[in-house]
C-alpha cells in the first residue's frame, strides 16, 4: 500500500511513520504539513491510504476530501472526538484519537487493507458534499485547479453562473470553474446575501448597481463593474424583497 501522512504537527506525523515502519507492506510516499499540500500530493501520487488530521491551517481534513475525486482510503488521526460522527459518514475507514495504543493502529491499519481489496465504495467527494449544509451559511468555496486549490471567500464573489455540469464563480475579474451544480449553491449561500436572479445565475446582491428594463417585462441587473445579466419574474420578486 501506498500511503500519505497530513497533519500540521511535525510531531504527529513522526508517531504514524513509526507505527508503519515495520509493515513492509505500506511504503509512505509523502508528509504533508497541510491540507493544499495534501491535495497536490495525492493528485501527483495517487496513494491507496491517506492519514489524515481534521483540524490543520488553510484546509481541514473534509475540506480535502472535497477536492479529491476519487479519493483513497482514509484513516482520519486527531485530538478531536467530536469529528468523528462525521468522519463515518463520509465512509472513514477508522478514526484514531491521539494519543492511540500500537494495538489500536493495527486494527485501523488492517481495516485499511480489507477496504483497499474490498469493491469501490461510494466516492467520498459525493458524501462530503452531500454533508455540507451542516455548516451553512458557506462562508468559503473550494476550487481544484490541476494540483492547484483556490480557496474564494464568499464576500469576494461578484455572481455565479451555469454551465453544464459546472459553475463559473466570477470574482475580481477572474473566472474559476468548478464542477457543482448551481441549485446546491443556492442552498448553500447566505439567502440574505446572495439571490438566484436566474435559472442560470446567482448574484451576490452587494454588487447590483440598478436594474435595467430591456424588453416589455424583461430586467437585466447591472453590476458595478458594468456587467449585465438576465433577471427572471422570480428573481425580481427575490430582489424586492431584500432591497
Amino acid at each position: 500500500m501506498r500511503a500519505i501522512i497530513v497533519d500540521d504537527e511535525d510531531l504527529a506525523r513522526a508517531v504514524v511513520r513509526e507505527h508503519l515502519a515495520s509493515h513492509a507492506d505500506v511504503q509512505v510516499v509523502a508528509e504533508c504539513p497541510n491540507g493544499f499540500e495534501a491535495v497536490k500530493a495525492v493528485t501527483e501520487l495517487t496513494p491507496d491510504l491517506l492519514f489524515l488530521d481534521v483540524q490543520m491551517p488553510k484546509l481541514n481534513g473534509f475540506e480535502v476530501l472535497e477536492l479529491l475525486e476519487p479519493p483513497p482510503a482514509v484513516i482520519f488521526v486527531t485530538a478531536y472526538d467530536s469529528y468523528a460522527l462525521r468522519a463515518f459518514e463520509v465512509h472513514a475507514v477508522d478514526y484514531l484519537l491521539k494519543p492511540f495504543s500500537a494495538e489500536r493502529f493495527e486494527e485501523a491499519l488492517e481495516r485499511a487493507r480489507r477496504r483497499i481489496t474490498a469493491p469501490a465504495q461510494p466516492g467520498l467527494a459525493a458524501i462530503v458534499a452531500s454533508r455540507r449544509t451542516e455548516t451553512v451559511p458557506l462562508e468559503r468555496i473550494l476550487v481544484r485547479d490541476g494540483t492547484n486549490v483556490h480557496v474564494l471567500p464568499v464576500g469576494t464573489i461578484d455572481y455565479i453562473e451555469a454551465r453544464d455540469d459546472y459553475v463559473a464563480i466570477h470574482t475580481g475579474g477572474k473566472t474559476h470553474l468548478k464542477q457543482e451544480r448551481l441549485a446546491f449553491l443556492e442552498t448553500v449561500l447566505d439567502p440574505s446575501r446572495f439571490v438566484r436572479i436566474h435559472r442560470s445565475s446567482i448574484l451576490n446582491i452587494e454588487r447590483l448597481a440598478r436594474l435595467e428594463t430591456y424588453a416589455k417585462d424583461s430586467l437585466i441587473a447591472v453590476l458595478k463593474d458594468g456587467t449585465k445579466l438576465q433577471v427572471s419574474r422570480s428573481g425580481h420578486e427575490k430582489l424586492r424583497e431584500l432591497l
